[in-house]
């Protein structure tokens, strides 16, 4: 059984976001000298995102000894061009995405910054080599000192959710190292709090001032994950639980009773976006894999929510871009009706499999037959930039194999 660790009372750091500079702001004299935090702070496990402590020592042991499939998906990390020391930011002042009729977009250079910070680090923590540490670092404080809003058409919001979340994991691998300096840290969790919450937050508040199930569950979705990464990132409890209330009871497309709305006595669940395509289909699975995730690393299983209701989407989504035959029960909002499944991106690759197969099979011993096929299929898993140059490739974080493997 999963307990939740958390203590009971808890310090909310209301006084943070006073208290730290945002990312202009210059830093106290004399407060560079790096000083390392503890491994634990009242409340939330560090580092305690995608990935704990002991997922790393089982990544270090597996690498070191050359073991499969951990050594298979460690050489496709090095491979990547986001994980080498060769690879330069290029943080912009305001990032723009979606057509706005006046800005040209420049999302792309957030999307593969982010995808290189985490490869980094992740590499940095594997192999215990500072040079990895020290460029991911470089990567995370240069847009820690340059962003300060993300804009452009209501695509503002998929930036906003979907690079917080890969942003915040990144940083939070990092957070241990011993020379990212106490107010380099706190600048960058000032960034998170002052760019990418607040849009988080507006989101799933007011939708964009649209009716409540206009946007797609992936929108609702991504802004949930970036304010659960952020809440635990800057030791936020308020933040935190209200991403875990809105994925339980939102009103919204991505609350877990409306992406995965429609429960068949086979143990399937319709997902919200099955007549839409299968490419945001796909990307509802990685966005509530990454949120179920994160969550079991504070000690919330919302992986077993409502009867596995998680599993029954990810079954559901995965028979079907297998080729297979599933129920379906027209969709319909207040803005489109869906009568059929749709084919359009059908077989979609995403590295978003080992982490359910992880979990639900080998750690809780559940059957999941078409999940650990494409577990199979899609081993291993790649990275940013290993699926394309475009940003669904990068919605996901990947290297799944190396990283959720467990045995």
């Amino acid at each position: 059984m999963r307990f939740n660790r958390r203590a009971v009372s808890l310090y909310l750091s209301a006084m943070f976001c006073a208290a730290t500079c945002f990312s202009g702001c210059a830093a106290t004299p004399g407060s560079t000298k790096a000083q390392p935090r503890a491994a634990h702070t009242e409340g939330f496990v560090h580092p305690g995102l995608l990935h704990a402590d002991k997922d790393f020592a089982r990544m270090r042991s597996a690498v070191a000894e050359q073991r499969q499939p951990w050594m298979q998906d460690w050489q496709v990390l090095i491979a990547n061009r986001h994980a080498s020391l060769d690879w330069n930011p290029r943080a912009t002042p305001i990032v723009y995405r979606g057509v706005d009729r006046i800005h040209a977009q420049n999302y792309p250079v957030l999307f593969n910054d982010a995808a290189a910070a985490y490869a980094l680090a992740l590499r940095w923590k594997i192999s215990g080599d500072d040079a990895y540490a020290n460029k991911a670092m470089a990567i995370l404080n240069a847009w820690s000192h340059t962003l300060t809003a993300i804009d452009g058409s209501s695509d503002r919001f998929l930036a906003s959710g979907i690079y917080g979340y890969e942003l915040a994991n990144a940083a939070e691998i990092l957070r241990s190292y011993r020379h990212w300096n106490t107010d380099e840290f706190q600048r960058f969790q000032s960034m998170m709090l002052h760019v990418f919450y607040p849009m988080n937050h507006d989101f799933l508040v007011h939708h964009n001032g649209a009716k409540i199930d206009h946007y797609w569950a992936n929108w609702d979705l991504a802004n949930m994950a970036s304010m659960l990464a952020i809440g635990v990132l800057a030791d936020r409890r308020d933040i935190y639980d209200e991403a875990i209330e809105y994925f339980k009871h939102g009103q919204g497309n991505g609350a877990i009773e409306h992406a995965v709305w429609k429960l068949y006595p086979n143990g399937l669940g319709q997902v919200q976006e099955s007549g839409r395509d299968q490419g945001h289909t796909m990307l509802d699975i990685a966005l509530l894999g990454a949120i179920c995730q994160m969550a079991w690393n504070q000690g919330d299983d919302l992986f077993g929510y409502d009867g596995n209701r998680v599993l029954r989407g990810a079954e559901y989504a995965a028979q079907y871009n297998l080729g297979q035959d599933v129920p379906y029960t027209p969709y319909k909002n207040s803005d489109v009706t869906q009568p059929v499944i749709s084919s359009g991106g059908r077989g979609d690759m995403r590295p978003i499999w080992a982490l359910l197969y992880n979990h639900y099979v080998v750690l809780k011993g559940l059957k999941a037959p078409h999940v650990a096929a494409y577990a199979q299929k899609a081993a291993p898993e790649g990275g940013g930039g290993n699926y394309g140059p475009n940003s669904g490739g990068f919605d996901q974080l990947g290297y799944g194999t190396l990283t959720y493997t467990l045995r």
